[in-house]
């Protein structure tokens, strides 16, 4: 099975979801976001596997929400992605994706329903 984390190292509930993972005898792709942040395309993809808007991926509560004007909410789908590709951070995490599936680690036994 192969199965990809969009992880923070920074983040507690990232941290715990990849643990979750490993005790599941899982060696999960980590995928650093911050660090690569994904591209339109594939944040697309992860949107409809979650089967959700982008505002509903989006941490709303970061500085950089209102900063980078994605609280506008005349913004459409495609300007949202554009504003998780430009600026990561806002992106919530972890999202694990698995079996065609995905889920957002929040909190991280949700994951568990995918694998």
């Amino acid at each position: 099975m192969s199965v990809q984390i969009y992880h923070n190292p920074r983040c507690s509930k990232s941290r715990q979801t990849l643990q979750l993972l490993e005790e599941q005898g899982i060696q999960a792709e980590v995928i650093e976001y911050l660090k690569k942040p994904p591209s339109a395309a594939e944040l697309d993809k992860v949107l409809n596997l979650l089967n959700i808007e982008p505002r509903a991926l989006m941490r709303t509560k970061e500085a950089e929400y209102k900063e980078t004007g994605m609280n506008n909410p005349d913004l459409d789908r495609a300007a949202l992605i554009a504003g998780m590709v430009a600026t990561p951070k806002l992106i919530e995490r972890p999202i694990v994706i698995a079996n065609g599936k995905a889920a957002i680690g929040r909190p991280p036994e949700n994951v568990l329903t995918i694998l």
